[in-house]
């Protein structure tokens, strides 16, 4: 990992008023801030920094009358599904697997909502929570949660992908505003386990331009001795308006075959421009227990054809910090996991927002020349 400036846990559950929450007095059970993690990030006209905090709030006691229980929304309200137990694996945490009739069918232990936090310029200090500028679910294509904001300014129009989630899909919804604070819904833009759309920040000759991570079940095999690991890839698609988007014919950013600590990746902050090229933060996953280790990597992508990848680092960039978690230990419910969301220009460095342990927003300064 690289020296390091600032490194510091800036939000965490604790944080969090329930009391405030866009659920609070719509369900009768107890419920609790499982995480406070996964933020976007943009910097605002003000100058301060806002995250955009993913709140995933969960049932206390989720098993109750020999059924395991899934919050959702419904028609402008919040209300609970009951699973037999017996038909639910709950070995994650995060989520329980149904019979899915030959295919994985799963439920939620919590509900995602998106909170606004503003930060001091240098992101070290909270300002405010502006808990009346929460983002919540309110279309059937949300009803289990919308999460994972990814904030990108270009000229004076901030464009946010969200993940929202329901049976009907696992899709990527997009938010406009001209001032990173009132959000206008502008729908669906990548339909069906697309997860991680990151949208450049500017506009590459006349186009916007969008990180994509499409999922699947199966993948087809490079040829043998192929530098690339087959799986989940980063790839790359246009728009003339940022709502409608064709996948480039290139490739982006693939696992390659030499390390195992990135055998499965997929975006993490939004693209920036430097003086090289566009630099790229994306995570990297290495297979062990139920989770894996998520680790933040980095590339720089060719300026004005972001399929040609100039140089890409194999040391992580950022780990996992279990010191920055210790004081939070009792609600530890997953480990080594560091999920890099954002960044923002500072000057001789660079603020980077990342969600840590799936628990808390973790923002750390690294300086450029780490990227030289």
């Amino acid at each position: 990992m690289t020296d390091i400036a600032f490194d510091r846990l800036v939000f965490t559950p604790e944080d969090v008023d329930l009391s405030r929450s866009p659920l609070a007095g719509h369900l009768d059970a107890e419920t609790y801030v499982l995480g406070a993690f996964n933020p976007g990030l943009t910097r605002l006209p003000s100058g301060n920094l806002l995250l955009m905090v993913r709140i995933a709030e969960a049932l206390k006691k989720p098993v109750f009358e020999g059924h395991v229980h899934a919050i959702r929304w419904d028609d402008g309200g919040y209300l609970l599904d009951a699973w037999p137990l017996e038909l639910a694996d709950t070995a994650d945490p995060r989520q329980f697997l149904l019979p899915g009739g030959g295919w994985k069918v799963i439920a939620l232990t919590s509900l995602s909502w998106l909170l606004p936090v503003e930060l001091s310029p240098e992101g070290r200090n909270v300002i405010a929570v502006h808990y009346d500028r929460v983002i919540a679910p309110a279309h059937s294509c949300q009803c289990y949660g919308v999460e994972d904001a990814r904030i990108s300014r270009i000229g004076e129009r901030w464009l946010m992908t969200t993940c929202s989630v329901s049976p009907e899909r696992h899709s990527t919804t997009l938010y406009s505003s001209a001032d990173a604070a009132d959000w206008r819904f502008e729908g669906i833009v990548l339909d069906h386990q697309n997860k991680d759309m990151l949208i450049f920040e500017g506009l590459i000759g006349g186009q916007y331009w969008a990180q994509t991570r499409p999922l699947g079940e199966v993948w087809f095999a490079y040829p043998p001795g192929s530098e690339w690991r087959a799986g989940p890839s980063i790839n790359l698609a246009t728009s003339p308006d940022a709502l409608h988007w064709k996948p480039r014919l290139e490739p982006g950013i693939r696992p390659h075959a030499a390390t195992v600590a990135t055998a499965r990746i997929g975006g993490g902050a939004p693209p920036i421009l430097t003086p090289e090229g566009w630099l790229s933060l994306w995570h990297g996953v290495e297979p062990k227990e139920l989770v894996g280790v998520y680790r933040t990597y980095w590339s720089l992508l060719d300026r004005d054809d972001p399929a040609k990848v100039l140089r890409t680092e194999h040391a992580p960039l950022l780990e996992a910090a279990p010191a920055l978690t210790a004081p939070l230990e009792e609600r530890m419910y997953v480990r080594d996991v560091v999920f890099t969301t954002g960044i923002v220009d500072g000057g001789d460095r660079y603020i980077v927002a990342s969600g840590e342990a799936d628990l808390a927003c973790r923002i750390t300064h690294i300086p450029k020349a780490a990227f030289a």
